[in-house]
């Protein structure tokens, strides 16, 4: 009968290696994960902007934020060179991430310091007061139009790298003509479907805060339910001043579909296209001519007219 033999135990050391070799391949899989999200990775939720050869992907949170500066830029009756101008700069500064923290102290969007007389930590992390604060200073930047985007973006930041704001400029360029609303139906996002509810008074809150007082009636119809009815209207001397009716429309409805994800929107409509969170990843479609009617407006959801003529964004919520 053999003798019994004895195999070597594995080392301590080895055993460590192992484990080591297991943590790094579980890490890189979250890191690879995390990208995905963020970057609109395949089955991530994820936003489109611009058409053909010509387009930017971004996370919803991204396509928020670029939305929200844009919004910001029409309200304060910026021309869109000066949206482009943010954008790229937001793009720079934070990679359009509401971020909490920075180079010394460092915030936002803009990463503006309060120590530099920007706003207290509460106000920069508010992305409608931190681009409103950009656009302020930009305004007063002499022939900041005609500028060079990085001379513009760099005479309101005072960066240490002030030429990097020049390669963001392409696809500022791009979000600029989707959510001011110049290029239609170029803002898509593909999103989750709807677990909850949407509550009426958050999206008329968040159009007023990022459009202006008055881009949404004061009273909901009787029998609006889970429906907004946002008029565009361009008159002289409102926030709309300088763009046309069809433009201002699609750049509400654009803000609409940034922020489904977060205001639990179903359904955005007007000029005949739709898009629908059930159906996100379609993007937007033609209305179809025998769609139902609503009890608040008598119009099916392809209808882009109120009785009195004035076109309307139609926003629907989750119910």
């Amino acid at each position: 009968m053999s003798e019994p033999i004895d195999l070597p135990r594995p080392s301590r050391r080895g055993r460590l290696l192992r484990i080591g070799a297991a943590l790094a391949v579980l890490l890189a899989l979250a890191g690879y994960l995390v990208v995905q999200y963020v970057s609109g990775g395949p089955g991530a939720p994820r936003c489109v902007a611009g058409s053909g050869d010509a387009t930017f992907r971004m996370s919803p949170e991204q396509a928020e934020n670029a939305a929200t500066i844009s919004a910001v830029g029409i309200a304060h009756g910026m021309p869109e060179r000066a949206v482009t101008i943010a954008l790229a700069t937001a793009l720079q500064e934070s990679g359009l991430r509401n971020l909490n923290h920075g180079d010394r102290d460092s915030l936002g969007l803009f990463q503006q310091r309060p120590s530099q007389g920007w706003g207290t930590a509460e106000q920069i992390m508010d992305p409608v007061y931190s681009a409103g604060k950009f656009y302020k200073h930009l305004a007063e930047v002499p022939g900041y139009s005609r500028l060079p985007l990085t001379v513009a973006a760099q005479k309101v930041q005072r960066s240490g790298f002030p030429q990097a704001y020049a390669k963001h400029e392409p696809d500022a360029a791009v979000l600029t003509a989707s959510l001011t609303g110049r290029e239609s139906a170029s803002l898509t996002c593909t999103v989750a479907k709807n677990a909850q509810p949407g509550d009426p008074a958050q999206v008329r809150a968040g159009l007023t805060k990022a459009f202006g007082e008055g881009v949404v009636p004061a009273e909901q119809p009787p029998g609006a339910g889970h429906e907004i009815a946002v008029p565009v209207r361009v008159t002289e001397g409102t926030a709309a001043a300088g763009t046309d009716r069809e433009q201002r429309g699609w750049a509400l409805a654009h803000w609409a579909v940034a922020r489904a994800s977060t205001l639990h929107i179903a359904q955005v409509s007007y000029a005949g296209r739709v898009w629908s969170a059930d159906d996100s990843a379609k993007g937007w479609s033609k209305a179809p001519a025998s769609a139902a009617v609503p009890a608040s407006t008598g119009r099916g959801p392809g209808a882009g007219s109120a009785s009195d003529g004035t076109q309307e964004v139609r926003i629907t919520l989750a119910p």
